[in-house]
């Protein structure tokens, strides 16, 4: 089961794991790694050090949300003016740290309602494109990548292209036969 879950944190999260982006999320089926609660609780012990968390946000039904996220580069996007005024708009605590405000992301998760455009503040988007995708509602975007930017096209392509080359270089070394630990304890 490990190996096949470092093959899709890999492809999913490889920037994260990579340190550059503060975080990656993954739906994964219930059905497929049914004990998915204690592998996240082993990746967080193997990858202690390294400032790297798992964290299971949502368990919705046959599917779960699992968070791979770098706490101290997360806390320092959510602080970024912009960005902590949408979460304060959205009803996140002004101050709160990067637990309190994940356990509310999990609570809106799980209540279903409406989906929490916010998440994409959790997620390392610039918050000028999360503010655009609130207030156009999903649509005239003027780049679809990763997300949808309304803002900086060219810093966006750049990022992009970054993401991509993490996910070839974290998955070509996984299909190798190296581990996720492997590859990030030696480092």
């Amino acid at each position: 089961m490990y190996r096949e879950l470092d093959q899709v944190l890999a492809y999913h999260c490889g920037p994260a794991l990579a340190g550059v982006k503060a975080a990656n999320l993954v739906s994964l089926s219930l059905e497929e790694f049914p004990e998915l609660r204690e592998t996240a609780a082993k990746y967080n012990r193997l990858f202690q050090g390294k400032g790297v968390s798992f964290r299971l946000l949502c368990g919705c039904g046959k599917r779960a949300l699992l968070l791979v996220y770098r706490e101290e580069q997360l806390a320092r996007q959510l602080r970024e003016p912009l960005a902590a005024e949408l979460l304060r708009r959205d009803g996140y605590p002004e101050g709160a740290d990067v637990e309190r405000l994940l356990e509310l992301l999990s609570t809106r998760l799980r209540m279903g309602k409406e989906f929490p455009h916010e998440i994409g503040l959790f997620l390392g988007y610039p918050p000028e494109d999360v503010l655009g995708f609130q207030r156009y509602r999903g649509q005239n975007c003027k780049l679809c990548g990763y997300w949808k930017v309304y803002s900086d096209v060219d810093r966006a392509r750049v990022l992009f292209r970054l993401y991509d080359r993490c996910r070839e270089v974290l998955c070509r070394r996984v299909a190798r036969g190296m581990t996720l630990s492997e590859v990030f304890l030696a480092a």
